[in-house]
C-alpha cells in the first residue's frame, strides 16, 4: 500500500520552513538536501532538515492537510513540530538515505 506524507522542512531550530506533500519521503527528502532544483524555496532559503512528518494512507487526506498547515498561523504551526520534537533534531538524520541516485 502507497502512504502519503505531509511534512515541514527547517533551516534551524525557529527559522525558515516550508510545508510540502508527497508519496515518496525518501526521495523528496534526498532531492530537498541534495538542493536538486537549485531555485526553489528549500535550496534558496537552506530547508534541509526534516522537523515534522505525518502519514496517511490517502493521497487527497494528505493534500488537504497541506493546505491546512499552509493556513495556520506560524506560532501553531511551530507548537505542532515542538511536540513531536522539541530539539528541531533532522528526523531522516538515521534513516541512511541513498543519495548516489541523485547525483549529477
Amino acid at each position: 500500500m502507497k502512504h502519503w506524507y505531509v511534512y515541514i522542512m527547517a533551516n534551524k531550530p525557529d527559522g525558515v520552513i516550508y510545508i510540502g506533500v508527497t508519496d515518496d519521503i525518501d526521495e523528496r527528502i534526498n532531492e530537498h538536501k541534495l538542493k536538486l532544483y537549485p531555485k526553489a524555496f528549500t535550496a534558496r532559503y537552506n530547508c534541509d532538515k526534516l522537523v515534522y512528518f505525518e502519514e496517511f494512507e490517502n493521497g487527497e487526506k494528505a493534500s488537504i492537510r497541506e493546505v491546512q498547515f499552509k493556513k495556520w498561523k506560524r506560532d501553531w504551526k511551530i507548537k505542532l513540530i515542538e511536540e513531536m520534537n522539541p530539539s528541531w533534531s533532522d528526523l531522516s538524520t538515521n534513516w541512511n538515505l541513498d543519495t548516489r541516485k541523485f547525483r549529477v
